[in-house]
């Protein structure tokens, strides 16, 4: 029985966030007391190691090894799971909670990307909440700008640049002139990488992400799956000296969009002007632009990772429980979340494309009889010095589509004159 009337919570997880969210529970205990009305209070933790140093004072919670107990313990009112993992132990032990009636605070987009339908009509008959805004753009509050800010308005695009990883590679790369390895490594070293890297910069953290922000904007079920992703590794030094003598930066972007053919949902490298909103990110910086038909354009920006902005996004989660807000964990009931048949973007944009052609008369009039078979336009032709029988070719297209020019792409590989696989990069006037 919960005589003081405290809000009491068990954490499974002590990493970075985990720590994180301890010391911002005790260090701001009265703040947050007057704020909700009440106490909050840890009763019990759960990590990997017990004896492991982390900084923090824990002697005055409980200390249970199994992740799935602490989540059914009767004397908590939320469980907060910060291990990570779309399956294993925090699957599990999620699952545990909402069956022992208990609210659940995550951080874990993995997880939600591929089990968050499940998952939410399980809350929902519980008539518990799952709340989750840490697990997209760290300290940017944009699940609750989408689920209650914006729920009076029809959104039209989601943009974002939700990976401050690759961002943070991308802008050294740039700045330092240094080539991709260089940066991956130093990346590597400074501990900002997963232990996976391709969850990084393969473009798959971010597409979770986006996936859980598409189904907030357009009522539909979380459709990881569907999600077009390609990450950042074949961007090259050049790609980003080039594309910046003609005015852009290169991000890997995260966009959706509903259309009558379907759900875009994309996760991408493209080029976007360099002195747009999104084009001025650096560093590990995150952004959101939300674009609605009566607001317009709105820009939510800041930290997207690290310990202090994503421990605030989680007790944000357990003062907004606490105070007796549950909510729907998408925006909607889970019942009512459409499937939505996925789509390419059918909208036409310019293509960045480089090439490798051997040198000699008559090859670039091949590649240029490719494109036209396929219907595209070239605004742009750039040929640089080279000292190799590999000519290094930049060509801009005009506005076309994603079909018109993969047909030109299988033809320019086809061909005797192309040393190397062609690099493509959309263009997205933002």
């Amino acid at each position: 029985m919960n005589l003081d009337n405290s809000f009491r919570v068990g954490i499974a997880g002590l990493g970075t966030v985990g720590r994180g969210v301890v010391r911002t529970l005790q260090k701001n205990r009265e703040l947050l007391r007057k704020r909700v009305g009440r106490e909050l209070a840890v009763v019990a933790v759960c990590a990997r190691s017990r004896s492991k140093e982390r900084g923090i004072a824990l002697d005055a919670y409980e200390w249970e090894a199994d992740p799935a107990r602490l989540a059914a313990r009767p004397d908590i009112d939320a469980f907060v799971e910060l291990m990570g993992g779309e399956d294993g132990d925090a699957k599990r032990s999620v699952e545990a909670a909402i069956g022992n009636g208990k609210h659940v605070v995550t951080a874990n987009k993995a997880l939600l990307a591929v089990h968050g339908h499940a998952l939410a009509e399980a809350a929902e008959q519980q008539s518990v909440a799952l709340r989750f805004e840490a697990a997209v753009a760290g300290g940017i509050p944009v699940i609750k700008a989408l689920g209650e800010s914006l729920a009076g308005d029809r959104i039209t695009r989601v943009v974002g640049v939700l990976n401050g990883t690759c961002n943070y590679i991308l802008t050294r790369m740039e700045k330092n002139e240094a080539s991709y390895p260089e940066i991956f490594s130093e990346a590597q070293s400074l501990g900002y990488l997963e232990a996976d890297p391709t969850l990084d910069v393969g473009g798959i953290d971010a597409a979770h992400k986006l996936a859980l922000l598409a189904s907030l904007a357009y009522g539909t079920r979380v459709d990881f799956g569907n999600v077009d992703i390609e990450g950042i590794e074949r961007i090259s030094l050049r790609d980003i000296e080039q594309t910046r003598d003609m005015g852009y930066r290169v991000k890997l972007l995260c966009v959706a969009r509903m259309s009558e053919e379907g759900l875009e949902q994309r996760t991408q490298p493209c080029l976007v002007p360099r002195y747009s909103t999104v084009g001025r990110i650096d560093g590990a910086t995150n952004i959101v632009l939300l674009e609605g038909e009566a607001t317009g354009q709105i820009s939510l920006q800041g930290p997207g990772a690290g310990e202090g902005p994503t421990a605030t996004a989680v007790v944000g989660d357990i003062v907004g429980i606490a105070r007796g807000s549950a909510g729907t964990t998408f925006g909607q009931p889970a019942a009512t979340l459409v499937s939505a048949p996925p789509a390419r973007s059918a909208v036409p944009v310019p293509y960045y494309l480089r090439l490798s052609l051997r040198d000699e008369p008559g090859a670039f009039a091949e590649i240029a009889l490719a494109l036209a078979w396929a219907n595209v336009s070239i605004d742009r032709i750039r040929q640089y010095a080279h000292a190799t029988e590999a000519a290094p070719v930049i060509i801009v297209t005009h506005a076309t589509t994603r079909a018109r020019l993969d047909r030109a792409l299988d033809e320019i590989r086809r061909s005797e004159v192309s040393l190397r696989e062609p690099v493509s990069i959309r263009i997205e006037e933002i």
